[in-house]
């Protein structure tokens, strides 16, 4: 495993978790272009931290208000978005618990990420017609969008490309849309972690400094991805991501067929 390597897997954990491309497609073909033997699941476990970081720094006036409004009677508006955040879950917790093994051993290949990275393209180009909603997350929407965030667990369908598409075809406002989508990233990335976590059976010491380097690049790039994503959503572009996603996928299955 070298610093090259660490940098680039870095880099796509960080940009590819929040940018709506698939962090998950991204780096099952990192991996098997680089060479999954420099990967593990500690290192996975370091990126995602740095990712989780990025958001609660970006957000962190949101997520203490959110934190505050536990005990704090009169923010009953952030008690609402705690309750949609709940539901929000609930549809990938489910699924996770239930699939994850069976769906990640079918589509692990890379060939399945290069084919989903299609699908999540499409989902965004067909966002296009549904950019000028005014509505705001409520219960019901925010369900919906957990059900969308759910098929993320398939390799090569985006998390945030799902959650915010489905807050757009529900008519949620873009922005609020995009805002939600990555405060729902905060559980789903804790869930992710603690799921990692779990499999660690030793850390090798002599690869802690890859550790670090590629928690702190994957932090770096998300913060820019955060502002990225919410500054093209802003201009109407979001839609945009959807040509990258199936141009990324076409390649990828020519590829590997």
């Amino acid at each position: 495993m070298n610093y090259i390597d660490t940098i680039i897997l870095g880099l796509i954990q960080g940009l590819t978790e929040f940018l709506p491309v698939s962090s998950s497609g991204h780096l099952v073909l990192g991996k098997y272009l680089l060479g999954a033997e420099m990967s593990g699941i500690v290192f996975e476990l370091a990126v995602h931290f740095g990712t989780l970081m990025s958001v609660l720094i970006y957000f962190r006036k949101r997520v203490l208000r959110l934190v505050q409004s536990i005990y704090t009677p009169s923010l009953m508006a952030e008690r609402k978005m705690i309750l949609y955040l709940i539901l929000g879950m609930i549809p990938a917790v489910i699924i996770a618990l239930i699939f994850k093994d069976q769906i990640e051993s079918v589509f692990s290949a890379p060939l399945a990420a290069a084919i989903f990275l299609v699908v999540t393209g499409i989902i965004l180009i067909l966002t296009a017609a549904f950019e000028k909603g005014l509505g705001k997350i409520d219960a019901p929407r925010s369900l919906l969008i957990g059900f969308a965030q759910a098929l993320a667990i398939l390799p090569g369908i985006s998390r945030s490309g799902m959650t915010i598409s489905a807050g757009l075809f529900t008519g949620v406002k873009p922005i609020e849309a995009a805002e939600y989508s990555f405060l729902l990233s905060i559980p789903a990335i804790i869930g992710a972690i603690i799921f990692q976590a779990k499999e660690i059976v030793a850390v090798d010491k002599s690869l802690i400094s890859h550790y670090l380097v590629g928690a702190a690049v994957a932090f770096l790039s998300g913060l820019f991805a955060v502002y990225l994503l919410l500054d093209l959503i802003r201009k109407g572009k979001f839609k945009y991501f959807g040509i990258y996603c199936i141009l990324m996928g076409i390649l990828g299955i020519v590829y590997f067929i």
